[in-house]
């Protein structure tokens, strides 16, 4: 076993028994189209099938697979930075497990990398998910971009190839909050993407939820942006404003004697709203201040159980 390989191909794997076997033969055959050496890091999300027997199987068999299990589920973006942890290629490709990444994909991304890019990202233009699945993701692309203040892609996802040193830069960050796409972006180096195709899934149904989507966006955007504190900080300050604008009316009311009986529906109306507005306020902010605490504790991401094969 080569312990330089030219690519290494990390997978994060979670319920995907019925995957590992064809996912491991599609790759073996890319590569030997590339003809160069290899290797390819399984990493267990700690399923609760039979995924982990399926990996440590493929080890047995194949030299070039290592099989990485976690000691717990952390989320597939943890489980990719476990898998780029222990990648040694010069190149190192990312991808989905459910082989709508298709590995024979992984060619052409070599190739465009070899014009002079160290970033290749795969763009899915046809993508054959289910409307649901596609119109969450749009929303979620939409939303993050907003309030991130960035560009992001929702046909570009996690699969592509990487130079090795934008890995290590990708592993460099600390941040808790793990998002594999937005460390790509963050990092810069010269990046491209291309199309490539997008195949519908075999069987079973993605890990992600629409109320994993909702929790996936809110930690990353609070992670990530303080956006929601600078827009808070705008809403007060146009409620202050109109406050302002309608305290010199009713001034103007009373000095001309034009008000008899203050209202009382105003008056609770404005008590609730603008207490809302406070302690939603006070809410954002208290929010974040958890994350700091989150940081500050430094646990790791991602805790390694066992290791098998390469």
């Amino acid at each position: 076993m080569n312990t330089n390989p030219k690519i290494s191909i990390v997978s994060p794997i979670y319920k995907a028994e019925h995957f590992v076997e064809k996912l491991v033969f599609e790759i073996q055959k890319a590569m030997n189209i590339l003809d160069v050496d290899f290797e390819i890091i399984l990493v267990d999300d700690r399923s609760k099938d039979n995924s982990w027997q399926k990996m440590k199987e493929q080890s047995l068999k194949n030299p070039y697979v290592k099989s990485v299990r976690l000691s717990r589920n952390f989320g597939q973006h943890p489980a990719i930075m476990a898998g780029l942890s222990q990648a040694k290629g010069e190149w190192i490709v990312v991808m989905d497990c459910d082989l709508q990444d298709q590995p024979k994909e992984i060619v052409k991304l070599y190739n465009k990398a070899l014009e002079g890019f160290e970033i290749v990202q795969a763009r899915r233009k046809n993508r054959e998910d289910k409307f649901l699945k596609k119109l969450s993701s749009k929303v979620f692309s939409k939303v993050y971009s907003y309030f991130t203040d960035t560009k992001y892609d929702n046909e570009i996802a996690n699969f592509g190839i990487y130079h090795k040193k934008v890995i290590h830069s990708i592993l460099d960050i600390s941040d808790s909050i793990k998002f594999f796409p937005l460390f790509v972006e963050f990092v810069g180096y010269k990046s491209t993407s291309i199309i490539v195709e997008h195949a519908p899934r075999d069987s079973g149904t993605t890990s992600y939820s629409f109320s994993k989507l909702v929790s996936l966006a809110f930690n990353t955007i609070i992670s990530f942006s303080n956006k929601p504190l600078k827009l808070f900080v705008k809403f007060g300050m146009i409620i202050s404003f109109l406050s302002f604008c309608v305290g010199i009316y009713y001034i103007y009311q009373a000095m001309h004697h034009e008000i008899e009986v203050i209202g009382y529906t105003s008056i609770i109306v404005s008590i609730w709203f603008l207490s809302g507005v406070i302690i939603t306020t006070i809410g954002v902010a208290g929010i974040y201040i958890g994350k700091i605490f989150d940081q500050t504790k430094n646990r790791p991401v991602y805790i390694i159980d066992e290791i098998h094969g390469n």
